[in-house]
């Protein structure tokens, strides 16, 4: 896909003035006067819907249009379930807490796409008997091809193909993943990965501003070592206290540069616990408790809910956590 370059703004030279060139006066009253503003931007921004209230109601009322949500997380927690409720909420109108929208879904292969396919088949749409026809499904091998596939979505922002509501909704799943094999552990490496992470979350958070869009990025996480993750992570805002999943202390991975690159960071855990069943509870068997924990976001204060994965979807348990 080829596309038009737009030359930079020209830049003209210019000699500076000198100081008697200036003129040298007072401000009047009337240049103190506040400047009109739109109302519309003193109203709340709309917000993308969890596809469950209860979830929702822990990030109040959902993902802020606008911004880039991180959800991070280990293996089998519900990052990808949680990921497919986005992009059908998306479809829903404003008034019930969605977008009116299509979506993007950016994989680094297409290979586990049937498995998503049959999962996102399952998943109730009750606005839209064809929801798959809403949402754009693309690979990135690299980072740079990720870059390359944000810049052509620009155009489904503008003016999405037939039919179709314009996109507003961009998740990639998952940012951990793309990046993982194309940086080696030395310094050259490491300073450009971070500039990568830089143009990735800047051109996301562009877009999510410009077109009012969500955009979310789903991340692996690493074990934690050593006594000094032992209590708070050195007080810092965007990393926060150390979390547990799976009796382990892990951080969300790509380190501080990248957590300093969202918005919002929400981590889902998973603990796995045996619990009393039979009639008078005398057997005994495994069950899995999960997790939802905002660490940070800047309209919602650090608070966290239990959910459970069904066929059906990803739903909150109304349970205060002491």
């Amino acid at each position: 896909m080829l596309f038009s370059t737009v030359a930079p703004a020209s830049t003209s030279t210019s000699t500076s003035r000198d100081a008697d060139s200036i003129p040298q006066h007072h401000p009047t009253r009337d240049q103190f006067a506040p400047i009109p503003i739109p109302l519309r931007s003193l109203l709340p921004h709309s917000k993308l819907s969890l596809g469950c209230p209860i979830l929702s109601r822990l990030l109040s009322g959902g993902l802020p249009v606008g911004t880039l949500t991180e959800i991070s997380g280990e293996s089998a927690t519900g990052k990808s379930q949680l990921c497919l409720q986005l992009l059908l909420s998306s479809l829903l109108p404003p008034c019930l807490g969605g977008l009116a929208a299509s979506s993007l879904l950016i994989l680094p292969s297409l290979l586990p796409f049937s498995s998503l396919l049959k999962r996102l088949s399952r998943l109730p749409s009750p606005l839209h008997p064809s929801p798959l026809d809403h949402i754009f499904v693309a690979s990135a091998h690299s980072p740079d091809h990720l870059m390359m596939l944000l810049y052509q979505a620009d155009r489904l922002f503008h003016k999405s193909p037939s039919l179709m509501p314009p996109l507003r909704l961009i998740v990639v799943d998952s940012i951990a993943a793309i990046f993982r094999s194309e940086f080696d552990n030395n310094f050259g490496d490491l300073k450009a990965r971070t500039g990568m992470f830089f143009r990735v979350a800047a051109k996301l958070k562009e877009q999510a501003s410009r077109f009012g869009a969500v955009a979310v990025v789903t991340n692996q996480v690493v074990d934690v070592m050593g006594p000094e993750m032992a209590g708070d992570v050195g007080n810092n805002h965007h990393m926060g206290p150390a979390l547990l999943s799976s009796g382990r202390m892990v951080a969300p991975a790509m380190g501080l540069s990248w957590a300093n690159c969202v918005n919002t960071r929400i981590f889902l855990s998973r603990n796995d616990e045996m619990a009393a069943v039979g009639v008078n509870g005398e057997d005994m068997a495994a069950c899995t408790r999960r997790s939802m924990e905002v660490v940070f976001a800047p309209h919602v204060p650090r608070s966290s809910c239990e959910f459970v994965i069904r066929k059906d979807g990803v739903f909150g348990l109304d349970i205060e956590r002491q």
